[in-house]
């Protein structure tokens, strides 16, 4: 068991290392124009997440919809499935892009940003919102991939489009050779680019390696049917990841009280975030499928094992990766900023955000169990649990009594309070599962 998640997970890390990348990359770049630029993409972040983790939702519905049925040996309605899927997908985002246009200014308002740095912002989410389809095809492209087993392939593409981006920001950006100087909407414009290009790779992949996309539509009625089984795992698993975005959104509106350069170093902190947890965020995109085709072959005690391993695992990972980041604090600080202030409150960060890591990863790991288990309500609790009752209330707290290190702090009570929430829940759902297959 150990070694098929380790199988599973390992090339998925690269993948989600690339993805990371793009943030890390971009605000970098960005950060070479300037403190305002780095504080205006440190903005879009929490909006921009609000699409990406609609986009988690579908591939997480996908991912349980397309797995199971292989679990169980049933692959004939595969690419019907899947194709379905795309479709629906297609259209739902041309829809957000558009909407997400008329959107910009009262959202970014609202989040407390300053009247300077709402052109920059402007500039950058016009471009993103409509790209973001390319996006978002790409990320389902990649869940169709790992339920039918191909993790390689799907990693592949991932790291593929962050080295497009990689070579494209400095082009666009900064107007190298040809190119011209596009600023904060160079990186905006790269990853779109290296969204198309790579869907495109992907389809291609889907259809003559794993033979998943079809030209043959299914009457309405079984069109309707996937379509519902899809969003019944789908809608509340992007429920339960957009409370993230949701509440960084707010959080930042907390730390905009601070000043431009609290939210930049921030917005630095939100993507150091990410690849900090980058190989528990791999272990929770292969850990659905190998938990979905066991569910599909009433292989519970496997189920209740493989999570048990991953629960100790990202607390003893996470752990390593805390010393690290304190370790290396004053170089990471001052790669992203040499404003002395930026610095000092990256390394802030650092020294308290990270210690609740390794809970936060126990409560995704849960709910990627339960969604896997075809229980996406349960993930969507622990998500609005973490959000209304833990994360905000708490942050709130904090900030209004001892300003940014209370906020920080406040975080990691957050994550040691709901993870111990989604473990006992878990505990309790695999418990009664063995029962009833006893």
């Amino acid at each position: 068991m150990r070694s098929v998640l380790v199988q599973m997970t390992v090339p998925m890390m690269f993948g989600i290392v690339s993805i990371m990348l793009f943030n890390l990359v971009d605000i970098w770049f960005v950060g070479q124009l300037g403190t305002l630029p780095m504080a205006a993409l440190a903005f879009t972040f929490p909006v921009s997440f609000v699409v990406i983790s609609l986009a988690i939702g579908l591939g997480i519905g996908t991912s349980a919809t397309l797995a199971r049925r292989i679990g169980q040996g049933d692959t004939g309605s595969a690419a019907e499935v899947a194709t379905s899927i795309l479709f629906i997908t297609s259209l739902l985002l041309i829809l957000v892009g558009f909407a997400g246009q008329f959107a910009i200014d009262p959202v970014f308002k609202l989040m407390g940003a300053e009247p300077e740095l709402l052109p920059l912002i402007r500039a950058y989410m016009q471009i993103w919102f409509a790209g973001s389809v390319f996006m978002v095809l790409n990320m389902v492209c990649n869940s169709i991939l790992r339920a039918t087993g191909d993790v390689r392939g799907s990693a592949m593409i991932m790291l593929l489009a962050s080295l497009l981006n990689l070579l494209l920001d400095p082009l666009l950006i900064f107007g190298l050779g040809p190119f011209p100087a596009l600023g904060i909407q160079g990186a905006a414009l790269a990853s779109v680019i290296a969204w198309s290009i790579t869907t495109l790779i992907a389809l291609h992949l889907l259809h003559h390696r794993r033979h998943m996309l079809t030209l043959r539509f299914p009457s309405l009625l079984t069109l309707l049917r996937y379509w519902r089984e899809l969003f019944s795992i789908s809608a509340p698993a992007a429920l339960s990841n957009i409370t993230t975005p949701v509440a960084n959104a707010v959080l930042t509106a907390m730390v905009a009280r601070h000043g431009a350069e609290a939210v930049a170093a921030f917005g630095v902190g939100s993507r150091l975030e990410s690849l900090a947890l980058l190989v528990c965020l791999a272990l929770s995109m292969s850990l659905p499928p190998f938990i979905s085709q066991n569910f599909g072959a009433a292989q519970m005690q496997r189920i209740k094992k493989a999570y048990a391993l991953a629960i100790r695992f990202a607390l003893g990972w996470q752990v390593l990766i805390y010393l690290l980041l304190v370790l290396f604090s004053a170089p990471l600080a001052a790669l992203f900023s040499d404003d002395a202030e930026v610095i000092r409150l990256i390394r802030l960060w650092i020294l308290i955000v990270p210690l609740g890591f390794g809970f936060q990863a126990t409560t995704f790991l849960s709910a990627s169990a339960f969604n896997a288990l075809h229980q996406p309500m349960l993930a969507l609790k622990v998500s609005l649990i973490r959000l209304f009752l833990m994360y905000l209330p708490l942050g709130w707290l904090g900030n209004q009594l001892f300003g940014l290190e209370g906020l920080f702090s406040a975080l990691v009570l957050a994550n040691l309070l709901t993870a111990i929430i989604a473990w006992v829940w878990m505990r309790q759902k695999l418990t009664g599962l063995l029962h009833v297959g006893a």
